[in-house]
């Protein structure tokens, strides 16, 4: 799996003035990079960056405008990235759009609102809920963790030593019965 970024609005340019452009570049070059992607077995994923707070010019903004681009493109290898940062910044409704765009997404991205830190730092998304809608529809993908840990990385780690406790589990995901 692959990250095809959608590039940038050009500075000084209005957003709504490039759109239909844009967007059919973008499109254009989705299909020639699935091509590509397709001969060696490779996922392509799109990811909506919002543009309120992480990129101003970032050209894919939600899940709404990636779904749209991805039926124009029509290409069974490539995916929606939904990073649930972006899009709680950008719609919020994340139970509404993960089941929604669910058989669209290739790859699920975390971190809190409105800091992006860990999960279990202070803020919007409550991540237990998540991840059990998550098991609930069936995702059985990654969950990549992007966001700035507050302290060092095995620290930053004790969320998810704390949701596998309260889950039953043990370090690793494994069943404490299972042992």
């Amino acid at each position: 799996r692959i990250h095809v970024m959608a590039g940038r609005v050009p500075l000084g340019t209005d957003r709504a003035a490039v759109a239909g452009e844009m967007e059919t570049t973008f499109i254009e070059n989705l299909r020639y990079a699935a091509d590509l992607l397709s001969q060696e077995d490779m996922i392509g994923l799109l990811e909506p960056i919002n543009n309120r707070i992480t990129d101003p010019r970032y050209y894919l903004n939600t899940p709404h405008q990636a779904a749209a681009i991805l039926e124009k493109v029509g290409r069974p290898n490539l995916k929606l990235q939904l990073d649930l940062f972006h899009c709680q910044i950008m719609d919020g409704n994340l139970s509404r759009n993960l089941e929604t765009y669910f058989p669209l997404i290739g790859h699920i991205q975390i971190a809190q609102v409105p800091g992006r830190h860990e999960p279990d730092s202070p803020g919007e998304l409550n991540f237990p809920y998540i991840f059990e809608l998550l098991e609930s529809l069936g995702y059985a993908g990654y969950v990549g963790c992007e966001y700035a840990p507050k302290g060092d990385t095995l620290e930053g780690l004790g969320w998810l030593r704390s949701y596998w406790e309260s889950r039953g589990l043990q370090h690793g995901g494994t069943s404490k019965a299972a042992k």
